[in-house]
């Protein structure tokens, strides 16, 4: 079983702080060892702890951390199956900040992404990472668009969104020169930053704390703990026993899962509900020729139809000062498949028998026939960016990078549109914490959503 939690110009705004470049290189292990962040953590030989948690992007990460900085008695140690934290999900999305705006009013989506944001900024102001506050413009390009415009822009306000205003389009004009438009949605709140930085230094605020990061560690078992050695409490102590391929095991009381495209295979190796069944959808970027960055400053979006589960291709200028393009949303053929023939077996069998796939397909099949043929063509997709801004030619962009998003799939073929998480039964089952779906904003509302972890923990298994 493999784990994993996925994720994925200067002219753009503010630059808040920054971190030395070598950072990232800084924290790279050995493989199969644990991290070397800081002097104080647990021996590397150390196998039990009092929480282990499965999964190390972003959302393991933080839970991690504020665990550790709520119970700093408890040993809690971090299990990734790569020799690297936070390469997927994490380290392959577009890198907004989103500010809340579109998720259903008193959903945890929104909650938690509106103080998520609020958090991140925070973090990032104390720990001098770097950001750029840009904004984001949400463009109406045809009339029948601007009543779904102004709705969003309501549901905006429910949520408590921060600075939001509608704007014409000489205030278009004024917030994105080449970017054509009848009406928009100024979000000034939004911005960007490097998930992968953010998630790198919970990572190390956890081991300075005494946590314990062990890389290279893949989880093909979970059990109760069947006898205890001779002469040895732990079995009691520790009920739990995780195992990796080469039959090491780590032994706990309790167990937080943050597994991204595992989410679903984890909670059934765990003895626990299945569903909601994760479909992978990869999502393909293009990037914007560096002569051309200057045609974008900040974020654009397109207005949102909810007939269909994403949002749409869109402008996302990079910390790097690189603009992307997309993504676009079609489906992966295998969980960690960031090319188009990646391929497997057992992760397409999965998604045709277990999940409400071909239900969702026949829901949405033109908008998925669309999608296809825009990945394979980029002349379709150039044509839809014309609407925005029409300088635009298909010489100008070229093929950039891709993520997976893990979609949680009911089995009526609905999209789990929430945060969902949910433990189990019987002895394995009532020690286990699962986050069962966490797409997109989840890196936005990492803090947040670690907070919620948090107290869930401390509830649930009295700590």
């Amino acid at each position: 079983m493999v784990l994993a939690l996925r994720y994925l110009s200067g002219a753009c705004g503010r630059v808040r702080g920054g971190l030395p470049g070598g950072f990232a290189a800084a924290y790279r292990p050995a493989p199969g060892r644990p991290w070397p962040l800081c002097q104080g953590g647990r021996r590397a030989s150390t196998r039990s702890f009092d929480v282990v948690i499965i999964g190390g992007g972003i959302v393991g990460l933080a839970s991690a951390r504020a665990l550790i900085l709520r119970h700093p008695a408890l040993s809690i140690g971090v299990l990734e199956k790569e020799k690297d934290l936070a390469v997927h999900q994490t380290g392959r999305n577009s890198g907004v900040i989103h500010s809340g705006i579109y998720y259903k009013p008193e959903s945890l989506k929104a909650k938690l992404c509106v103080q998520g944001a609020a958090l991140i900024y925070e973090y990032c102001n104390q720990k001098g990472i770097s950001y750029k506050q840009c904004g984001k413009l949400i463009v109406a390009v045809e009339q029948e668009e601007i009543p779904r415009l102004q709705a969003l822009y309501e549901r905006g306000q429910q949520n408590g969104v921060q600075g939001l205003r509608l704007i014409q389009q000489e205030d278009i004009k004024k917030k994105e020169p080449y970017c054509r438009g009848l009406m928009a949605i100024d979000c000034p709140y939004t911005g960007i930053v490097d998930y992968r930085q953010v998630a790198l230094s919970f990572a190390q605020d956890f081991q300075e704390a005494g946590g314990v990061v062990m890389t290279s560690f893949e989880v093909k078992d979970i059990e109760m703990a069947k006898e205890s050695p001779s002469g040895s409490k732990d079995g009691m102590k520790y009920p739990i026993v995780i195992r990796n391929p080469k039959g090491e095991e780590v032994q706990c009381q309790y167990v937080v899962t943050c597994a991204g495209l595992y989410s679903d295979r984890i909670s059934e190796l765990s003895g626990c509900n299945p569903d909601p069944q994760i479909v992978p959808f990869r999502g393909d970027y293009l990037l914007l020729k560096p002569e051309k960055c200057y045609l974008v400053k900040g974020n654009i979006y397109p207005v949102p139809d909810s007939r269909f589960p994403f949002l749409g291709v869109h402008f996302t200028p990079r910390m790097d000062g690189s603009i992307w393009l997309g993504p676009n949303a079609v489906l992966a053929f295998k969980r960690e498949g960031y090319k188009p023939f990646d391929f497997s077996a057992r992760d397409v069998m999965d998604v045709i028998i277990k999940s409400g796939l071909i239900k969702l397909v026949f829901q949405n099949f033109s908008y998925g026939v669309n999608e296809m043929y825009k990945a394979c063509f980029l002349s379709a997709t150039v044509k839809h960016l014309q609407k925005f801004i029409p300088e635009i030619t298909t010489s100008d962009i070229l093929r950039g990078p891709a993520g997976v998003r893990a979609q949680a799939l009911d089995r009526d073929g609905n999209l789990v549109e929430d945060f969902v998480f949910d433990g189990g039964v019987g002895d394995t089952g009532n020690r286990i914490l699962h986050v069962r779906n966490a797409p997109s904003p989840a890196a936005t509302s990492s803090l947040a959503i670690s907070g919620m972890i948090a107290d869930e923990v401390q509830q649930r298994f009295k700590l």
